[in-house]
């Protein structure tokens, strides 16, 4: 028996890991992966484990007996199979709430899929204490048994942590990993119950066919929208593809609010954001002309929109473009016929390749968003130094920030902190959206050169690009916030811009 109650604490802290980091790809496709849905979960999962461990004391001195708690763990797998079935509903609200900026309809919803988890954490938080008071046979050694326990348990945990991102998810989903973890927990409920209370076995042994034959359902869309022609669950993202009446196709990901890449087959300029960094090596002094350009870094190729366009406007030009998600990289291949020669791409982080190549570029585009955040460790005066270091004598980096029409503080941080790299930095505000390229320069420049650039080129769509972006050219002042790796508050600066905005100060 003593076996039986160290694996089930085991078992126990693996799920109570693993439903963790599963709740948050549950949510992913509604509210996204930002820092406050993080804390909001952690938050939650750390009250009910609290709980669950003061009731899990009381129950086993009330009822010290190991049908009680494999009967607890069988009601706990339950519990976790009707979370994603519960959820789905409750996240269509979410979405719409979402689409319309509504803030009752987006925090009610998380705030009920947050309540969702209460029971299965709190039952499994019961199973340590429940197993320490029946491993405990003898006073004078409690403090080793304890230990034992939460040191199997905790390696559990360990191991959950791994489990529902890097296995589970990509292969299975999100609600059969659900399904999956509930199978385990009531497994494991089942066969303790087996030699305890074989009656009890008996009245339960349904539960565990029932969530197996759940798996057989057909789940549907996670997240059906018009013009959708592709979904899928990666290690890092929920990933979508809409295509639309007329053909163009846009990579949505998470809580879709963002496009993260576009392609019309017949269009060189898209008419969004991703146009303006063409313009970035024309801000050099004169005569700077296309030709100049030899090699460019991308980091946040997603599904390949400017590299597309760099090879369109420069030529068949080096382009090595780093993507930290593998399957975007495959959805920007079959859907976005990124399939350009010129283009390298690597699989990883953006900063530790700028830290392990020996490359140099004339053009580096930071287009890493995952909206609206802008990864923090790519804002700051180390990693736009780590740049510089792999620039050209003319070379120029420019990075897409998000303002709304009386808040651009996060503009205002990073022009600052790029200030600190680079001699000269402008920023072009994209119209009709809540974007801003920046773009700073090596050499010391003005807007006087993308002008005087402009008539040396010759490529219609690089022409037009130019002139928009000196039309669109706006003054910022820097602000007094400085991003380091030591202090880079940018997702506090969002959430502050969010929240503004939707509160209706815009």
């Amino acid at each position: 028996m003593r076996v039986r109650l160290y694996l089930t604490a085991f078992v126990g802290g693996l799920v109570s890991l693993a439903l963790e980091l599963a709740a948050s790809r549950l949510l992913a496709p509604a509210f996204g992966t930002s820092e406050l849905v993080w804390v909001a979960i952690i938050g939650m999962i750390l009250l009910y484990l609290s709980v669950g461990y003061v009731l899990g004391g009381r129950w086993a001195d009330r009822s010290p007996y190991p049908a009680t708690l494999f009967t607890l763990l069988v009601a706990a797998g339950l519990a976790i199979a009707a979370v994603p079935f519960i959820a789905k509903p409750v996240l269509g609200v979410a979405v719409q709430g979402m689409l319309e900026w509504n803030v009752a309809l987006v925090a009610g919803p998380l705030l009920a899929v947050l309540v969702l988890f209460v029971i299965p954490v709190t039952l499994l938080a019961c199973i340590s204490p429940f197993v320490i008071r029946l491993a405990m046979t003898d006073v004078s050694v409690s403090g080793v048994t304890s230990g034992k326990v939460y040191a199997i348990s905790t390696l559990g945990s360990f191991l959950g942590t791994f489990l529902p991102n890097l296995v589970l998810i990509p292969w299975v989903g999100t609600r059969d990993a659900f399904l999956l973890l509930a199978a385990l927990t009531t497994a494991t409920g089942l066969w303790g119950l087996w030699p305890a209370a074989r009656r009890r076995f008996w009245a339960l042994c349904w539960t565990l066919p029932l969530i197996l034959a759940l798996m057989a359902v057909d789940s549907g869309l996670i997240k059906p929208q018009t013009g959708l022609i592709y979904e899928e669950e990666s290690t890092y993202n929920y990933i979508q593809v809409l295509e639309s009446e007329r053909g163009r196709r846009f990579l949505l990901l998470n809580e879709g609010q963002g496009v993260h890449s576009v392609y019309a087959p017949s269009q060189v300029l898209t008419g969004g954001t991703w146009d303006y960094f063409l313009a970035a090596p024309l801000f050099n002094p004169t005569p700077f002309e296309p030709s100049d350009v030899d090699r460019a870094l991308i980091v946040g190729l997603a599904a390949g929109t400017i590299s597309k366009q760099l090879t369109q406007v420069y030529g068949p030009i080096a382009i090595d473009g780093v993507e930290i998600d593998p399957a975007i990289v495959e959805v920007g291949r079959t859907y976005f016929d990124m399939t350009e020669e010129n283009l390298n791409v690597i699989i990883g982080d953006g900063r530790t390749f700028l830290q392990t190549t020996d490359r140099y570029y004339d053009l580096v585009a930071v287009d890493a968003y995952r909206l609206p955040y802008i990864p923090w460790h790519l804002t700051t005066v180390e990693f736009f130094q780590e740049i510089r270091a792999r620039l050209t004598d003319s070379g120029v980096v420019a990075i897409n920030a998000g303002h709304t029409p009386d808040d651009w503080r996060v503009v205002e941080a990073l022009t600052a902190t790029l200030r600190h790299v680079y001699p000269s930095v402008h920023v072009i505000e994209v119209p009709q959206t809540f974007n801003a390229i920046i773009v700073a320069t090596v050499l010391e420049t003005s807007p006087e050169n993308l002008r005087t650039n402009l008539a040396l080129v010759e490529n219609a769509s690089l022409k037009r690009v130019g002139e928009r972006a000196l039309e669109n050219l706006t003054s910022v002042t820097p602000g007094a916030l400085v991003f380091t790796d030591d202090h880079a508050p940018v997702e506090l600066l969002t959430d502050a811009l969010v929240l503004h905005y939707v509160l209706g100060g815009q």
